[in-house]
């Protein structure tokens, strides 16, 4: 067999066997739970090939929009600024540390995530604005949606170690061993979390910024 029609049907072959894995995340009184990142990390921590990309975080209505965006290290985020005042994005989280200061629009450039760990956003101006990023070293990651339900797709065979994270939860959740053998695979995780508060917003007309 030609050498490139051999790598061709390996090839093929990786990808009729990677997964789809089904996580659903709920609180103790069953109700589901949204915008908990899921992610899926080889067991023994061996290497994953990084998957460079760009993603928006948009500042929407006065809030982060996604409130929680996971995303793997080395993912370069943009904030447009979609409404009609200014806005100032900033975080001190050691994982990621910058200011944008007060702009509308699409600020130039982007910024580089590049560390994993837990990032806390907020706008130096409307102090009730808050979102999250969860930095992981993996490509295989989901967020759950409002059903509590996430879906991380083409995951090659292997041994893993699935984990949860919510930015309200009161104790971190025990990660678990994960097998993947078949097409799909599914999980379930029971999460302590803290309803979220939504913080008084006064009227646009009342803004200066």
């Amino acid at each position: 067999m030609h050498r490139f029609t051999i790598a061709a049907a390996v090839l093929m072959a990786g990808f009729a066997q990677a997964a789809t894995l089904e996580v659903r995340v709920r609180d103790a009184s069953g109700t589901p739970v949204a915008d908990a990142a899921v992610f899926a990390v080889p067991a023994g921590g061996g290497g994953e090939a990084k998957r460079a990309t760009k993603v928006q975080i948009e500042q929407r209505e006065r809030e982060f929009i996604p409130f929680v965006t996971v995303l793997q290290a080395g993912t370069t985020v943009s904030f447009p600024n979609r409404d009609p005042i200014l806005h100032h994005v900033y975080s001190f989280s050691a994982a990621k540390p910058f200011e944008i200061k007060l702009y509308s629009g699409m600020p130039p450039g982007g910024e580089l995530f590049d560390k994993p760990g837990v990032v806390t956003l907020g706008c130096n101006i409307h102090d009730w604005m808050i979102g999250y990023v969860l930095v992981v070293s993996t490509p295989h990651f989901a967020r759950t949606d409002e059903h509590g339900a996430a879906r991380i797709r083409d995951i090659p065979p292997g041994a893993y170690e699935l984990r949860v994270w919510h930015p309200q939860q009161k104790a971190a959740a025990d990660a678990r061993p994960l097998a993947v053998e078949g097409a799909t695979a599914s999980a379930a995780f029971v999460l302590d979390v803290a309803p979220r508060r939504v913080k008084y917003k006064p009227p646009l007309d009342r803004l200066k910024y």
